[in-house]
């Protein structure tokens, strides 16, 4: 059963519930020492200078100034308090927020991949913000709100009034900039999307000369982020100068109103000083408040956009660590839609692989074979039907634990931003032998070894530093990193020359002797010759499948050449 939104945050949170109480525990020292300026004030002003006594004065400064310097290092220890509790929940959460994003962009391709650390990070950012500690000290505002009443009830009347109009300001700045900043959120993780899409796309903006439409767009859709910003930012600008002015103004009168009462008798010169001082004191929790109201209200859908990714993307539980897989896949009544989409793409798939088979998966554009591959590693859920790998349903096993027993070339191969041995060796331990074992396979080794630092050349983000074939055989060679039990290779050969094609043609053959199954998307003739089954897709289902000796004589067709030249045979697109 899945958990309600926010309780997973709720309780990351709620682990530090002791560094919480600390920070209350000074909150009550800290606003129980803001009285010693209002005390001091009474005690100079009706005291020393009743009785001229320089001792008296010497001493309530001494004290008043002992409580001033414990004030403020409690208050730089409370801060620092939620300083720590931020990095620890930053420790504690991060590998989570990572598996969010992750798992996220895989299940909505079209997603902001940043967006679920960008919502941490404004969680964490408002933990050790202002509007917090504002939290902590609001309660003492009815409290001072009683000491200003024992001075008199005029001056607590005067105080009371001016809380509530700062309650109504706040209550104004959450109306008039909750929907402009909610808006302006939304549309941000929109323009951000066109942005990191461009960025990824600069070789064929700059060669077709589309820069200046693709930035005009983004341009577009960043201007009006930055209006219902700049609507926010003003409508809060107003409430702000407002609070700020009824602050200052309430002092202002506080000191009237005790001049008035200390004229008539009613209350000492003191308590006219000291209750302009605790007056405001009183009320700077609510201007704090409204100072951080804009970052309060950007956590708050923070948290409610995260809390919702965290329920539907739940935690990786613990699961029984299973033998290794010798690579038997089966496919059981398969049906699969794209992420977010209700058509679907695979319909009715039946399909049953033994260690050892080479199988080539062939097809026209847009008939499933990418789908089916995705499918067939655990990257596309299937909505009807199960993927079983060595009988256990692929979903249900250990992404983590799985995955060296998986290798899969994609059709965009992406690099990171690493060494070459890093990447070829997934980013767990870089063992030599097996690095130089895959790249060579790959045909990849000597090309390896002339780059500037060899297997320790920096290849950049994405591998730019590389070209098309060196970033796909490089992909490749990941694929087969420690010779797992099963492959899916998605069109290995698209950007590979002959002599890398030969390559790969004996590393399939070496896959087969070794007993692995290795499932190849391609129309190469060269390549669906080496196997040894063959699967041909037609609108998302499995128009024909069976040993490749049966199937491939009806794809191969002849291929008119030019007059002289002798007829050559090809495997067409079926």
């Amino acid at each position: 059963m899945k958990m309600k939104p926010g309780v997973e945050l709720r309780r990351a949170i709620g682990a530090f519930r002791g560094a919480f109480g600390m920070v209350a525990l000074f909150s009550f020292a800290v606003n129980l020492l803001v009285l010693a300026a209002p005390l001091y004030m009474i005690q100079v002003y009706d005291r020393v200078m009743a009785s001229h006594s320089e001792i008296t004065l010497l001493m309530l400064t001494i004290i008043t100034m002992a409580a001033m310097i414990v004030m403020a290092l409690l208050e730089f220890a409370r801060s620092q308090v939620l300083v720590r509790v931020s990095t620890r929940l930053d420790r504690v959460m991060s590998p989570r927020m990572f598996q969010v994003a992750f798992e996220g962009a895989v299940k909505r391709p079209g997603a902001s991949r940043q967006q679920p650390l960008g919502d941490f990070m404004n969680i964490r950012q408002f933990l050790t913000g202002n509007g917090v500690l504002a939290a902590f000290d609001a309660p003492w505002t009815p409290i001072f709100l009683l000491i200003m009443w024992a001075f008199h009830p005029l001056l607590g009347a005067i105080t009371l009034a001016g809380a509530v109009i700062l309650v109504g300001l706040t209550i104004a700045s959450e109306f008039l900039t909750r929907r402009a900043l909610a808006e302006a959120q939304a549309k941000n993780v929109v323009s951000s999307q066109l942005a990191e899409s461009s960025l990824r796309n600069l070789e064929v903006l700059q060669a077709m000369g589309m820069f200046q439409a693709v930035a005009g767009r983004w341009l577009r859709s960043h201007d009006e982020v930055t209006v219902l910003q700049t609507i926010a930012s003003d409508r809060a600008g107003v409430i702000s100068s407002i609070t700020r002015f009824v602050r200052m103004a309430l002092q202002s009168i506080l000191l009237g109103a005790g001049a008035w009462l200390a004229i008539k008798g009613e209350v000492s010169a003191g308590y006219v000083i000291g209750g302009s001082l605790l007056g405001g004191r009183a009320l700077a929790p609510v201007e704090l408040l409204i100072g951080s109201w804009k970052q309060l209200l950007s956590a708050r859908i923070s948290w409610a956009r995260l809390s919702a990714l965290l329920v539907d993307i739940p935690a990786t539980e613990e699961r029984m660590a299973l033998p290794a897989p010798r690579g038997a896949l089966v496919l059981d009544q398969v049906a699969v839609a794209a992420p977010g989409a209700a058509a679907p793409i695979l319909r009715n798939i039946n399909l049953a692989f033994n260690p050892g088979d080479i199988v080539g998966i062939v097809g026209p554009s847009a008939s499933g074979k990418s789908t089916l591959a995705r499918t067939m590693v655990g990257v596309w859920r299937p909505y009807v039907g199960k993927v079983r790998l060595d009988g256990a349903d692929i979903w249900t096993l250990d992404r983590t634990a799985i995955g060296p027993y998986i290798g899969y070339l994609p059709q965009s191969i992406e690099l990171f931003d690493a060494t070459v041995a890093e990447n070829i060796a997934r980013f767990g331990e870089v063992e030599a032998e097996h690095v130089v074992r895959a790249a060579t396979q790959a045909g990849i080794h000597e090309m390896i070894l002339e780059l500037p630092e060899g297997y320790e050349t920096l290849i950049g983000e994405s591998g730019h530093v590389l070209s098309g074939g060196q970033r796909q055989r490089i992909g490749l060679a990941r694929a087969m990193y420690k010779a797992p039990p099963l492959l899916v290779l998605d069109e290995p050969n698209s950007n590979l020359d002959e002599i890398g094609e030969g390559a790969l043609v004996a590393a399939l053959a070496e896959m087969r002797r070794n007993g692995q199954t290795v499932i190849v998307v391609t129309h190469r003739p060269q390549l669906l010759t080496i196997t040894t089954k063959m699967v041909v897709m037609r609108n998302g289902e499995v128009g024909a499948s069976g040993p490749s000796e049966e199937i491939l004589p009806r794809l191969i067709r002849p291929v008119p050449a030019p007059s002289g030249a002798p007829r050559v045979e090809a495997a067409g697109k079926a």
